[in-house]
C-alpha cells in the first residue's frame, strides 16, 4: 500500500512506475480524492474551534446580560451540533474513498524489472541441469500415478468436484516425505524457523498480504454460524440455500445475506491461499528490533485457491488444484537488506531442486507478470518430461515495505532514530504436489514404475521404487 505523500511529493515517479506496469496515471485522482478528505477534516475541525469559541463567548455574554447574543451564539452551537454527525460521515467517506483506491493499487516494480506484457516477456537468467533423454516416450504424472493405481481423481471428484485428487499408499507418502525433507533442509541448513500456522485467517490478514480486497473471487471463505458449526466453503449446506442465493442476487457477502435475514454470524473466515498470509502477519501492529532481523520463517501448510480465472486450464492432473500442500518461506527485514535477501530465499528454493535432481530454470518476471504485492520476482520453473517444457514450482518475491504499510510492521531502528516500516518477502520452499509431479515425470521408468531419489529414501523407510499397488 502507498503513502498518499510520497504520492504527492513525487507523482511523476509513481505514475512512471504504473505505466511499466501497463497501468493509467492515477496520482491526480489520488491526489484529488486526499484534497478531499483534508478539505473534510479541515471542515470539521474549523467547526470545533467555532463551536468551542462560541461556548466561550456565550459566558460572556450571559456575564454581560446580553442575552440576545446569547440566544443566538446558543443557536449557532445547536446548530453546529445538529451538522455534526453530516460532516463527521462526510470525513470518514472521504477517507475510506482514499483508503480503498490506495489498496487497489498494486507495488511498484523496481527500475531492474525488465517491461513486459505477459509471461512471454520474462527473462531467462539461469538453467540448471539437463533434462534426462528417455528411451521411450515418457508418460505424464496423471497417467503413471493412475496406472500405479495410487492417484485417484475420480474418487476425488466424487467427494469434492473437480480440481482435487486422493493420494494412496506410497504416493501419499512420497507428498509428507517430500515436505518434511523441505522442511528439514530450509530449518537445518538454511535458518529457518519452522512454524505451525492457523490455516483459517481473518479479513485483515487477507488484507495485510494484500489478497484482498481485489483478489476476493480467488479465495475460499468459510462462515460459522453461532446457530450450528458448518462452514460454508462456497458451496451451499442446505440450511442456508437461501442466504447464499441472495448474496448472489444481491451481490453481498455471505455474512450480510444472513444477517439481513435475521441469522447471527460469529467468525468471517478466508482459508489461506499460501502460508504467506499468516507467516507475514506475526509481524503485524509489531515493533521489533533491528538486532532481530532478518526474521526467517517456513511453513509447510494445505493451501486452498479458488482458481478463478483458471477455466479451461491444467484440467487433468495436479498442478493447479483447489486444495494443494506447499512448503512456504518468508523474511521480514530491513529495507536495506532486502534484494540480498530475495537473492538467498530464492537460493534456498533453488537448493531443494538441486538435492532431488530436478532440472529446473530461473527467470525474472517482467512488469506485466508481476504479482499484485512484488517488486521483483524470480519464478523457478521445473522440467516435466511428461510435458515437454518448464512449468513454475517456485516463486519468490520481494515487496519492500508494501504489505508492511498495510498491517503496520515496523522495525526500531539500532542508530535510535524513529521506526520504520519492515521489508517483507515471500517464497515457494516449494510447491510439494509441484515436486511430487515433477519427480514421477523425471524418475519414471518404462515399466511404469517411479525411482525414488536418494534423498527421499529415508523418508521412505528405504523404499528405493514404487511400483504398482497390489
Amino acid at each position: 500500500m502507498f503513502d498518499i505523500k510520497a504520492i504527492r511529493d513525487d507523482r511523476q515517479a509513481f505514475d512512471a512506475a504504473r505505466k511499466r506496469r501497463g497501468l493509467e496515471p492515477l496520482a491526480d485522482k489520488l491526489i484529488g480524492l486526499d484534497d478531499d478528505r483534508r478539505a473534510a477534516i479541515g471542515k470539521l475541525q474549523a467547526a470545533q474551534e467555532r463551536r468551542n469559541a462560541a461556548s466561550k463567548e456565550i459566558g460572556l455574554a450571559m456575564r454581560e446580560k446580553d442575552m440576545a447574543k446569547a440566544e443566538a451564539l446558543k443557536a449557532e452551537v445547536a446548530a453546529l451540533k445538529e451538522n455534526w454527525p453530516a460532516m463527521e460521515q462526510a470525513e470518514r467517506d472521504a477517507t475510506e474513498a482514499l483508503n480503498k483506491a490506495l489498496s487497489e493499487i498494486p507495488n511498484s516494480p523496481l527500475a531492474e524489472v525488465p517491461e513486459g506484457k505477459d509471461e512471454h516477456d520474462n527473462v531467462e537468467v539461469l538453467k540448471w541441469g539437463e533434462p534426462k533423454t528417455f528411451a521411450f516416450t515418457p508418460k505424464e504424472h496423471f497417467d503413471l500415478g493412475e496406472q500405479l493405481g495410487l492417484m485417484d481423481f475420480e474418487s476425488a471428484s466424487k467427494i469434492s468436484g473437480a480440481r482435487f485428487v486422493v493420494l494412496k499408499g506410497k504416493l501419499a507418502r512420497l507428498e509428507r516425505a517430500l515436505a518434511q525433507f523441505m522442511l528439514d533442509t530450509h530449518t537445518d541448513k538454511h535458518g529457518y524457523s519452522e512454524v505451525a500456522p492457523p490455516l483459517l485467517v481473518r479479513d485483515d490478514a487477507m488484507f495485510g498480504t494484500a489478497q484482498l480486497p481485489k483478489f476476493r473471487e480467488d479465495q475460499f471463505s468459510a462462515t460459522r454460524l453461532k446457530s450450528g458449526v458448518e462452514l460454508i466453503l462456497d458451496t451451499p449446506v442446505s440450511k442456508y440455500d437461501a442466504a447464499l442465493a441472495e448474496a448472489r442476487r444481491k451481490n453481498l457477502t455471505l455474512r450480510q445475506a444472513i444477517e439481513e435475514q435475521g441469522g447471527d454470524v460469529r467468525d468471517d473466515l478466508w482459508l489461506i491461499p499460501t502460508a504467506e498470509v499468516p507467516l507475514t502477519n506475526l509481524a503485524r501492529e509489531q515493533i521489533v528490533d533491528e538486532s532481530k532481523l532478518p526474521m526467517r520463517m517456513t511453513a509447510g501448510t494445505y493451501c486452498f485457491r479458488a482458481e478463478a480465472g483458471a477455466a479451461g486450464r491444467d484440467t487433468r492432473g495436479m498442478i493447479r488444484q483447489h486444495q494443494f500442500y506447499k512448503v512456504e518461506l518468508v523474511s521480514i527485514t530491513t529495507p536495506e537488506q532486502a534484494l540480498e535477501e530475495h537473492e538467498r530465499m530464492t537460493g534456498c528454493a533453488e537448493k531443494i531442486l538441486q538435492l532431488l535432481g530436478l532440472p529446473y530454470r530461473k527467470v525474472v518476471l517482467c512488469t506485466g507478470d508481476m504479482g499484485f504485492a512484488s517488486q521483483k520476482t524470480y519464478d523457478l520453473e521445473v522440467w516435466l518430461p511428461g510435458q515437454g517444457k518448464y512449468r513454475e514450482i517456485s516463486s519468490c518475491s520481494v515487496c519492500g515495505d508494501f504489505q508492511a504499510r498495510r498491517m503496520n510492521a515496523r522495525y526500531r531502528p539500532a542508530d535510535g532514530k524513529g521506526p520504520r516500516f519492515v521489508a517483507t518477502l515471500n517464497g515457494s520452499g516449494v510447491a510439494v504436489g509441484r515436486a511430487l509431479v515433477a519427480v514421477l515425470e523425471n524418475y519414471q521408468n518404462e515399466d511404469g514404475s517411479v525411482t525414488v531419489p536418494e534423498v527421499l529414501r529415508g523418508y521412505m523407510g528405504g523404499l528405493e521404487r514404487i511400483e504398482r499397488a497390489g
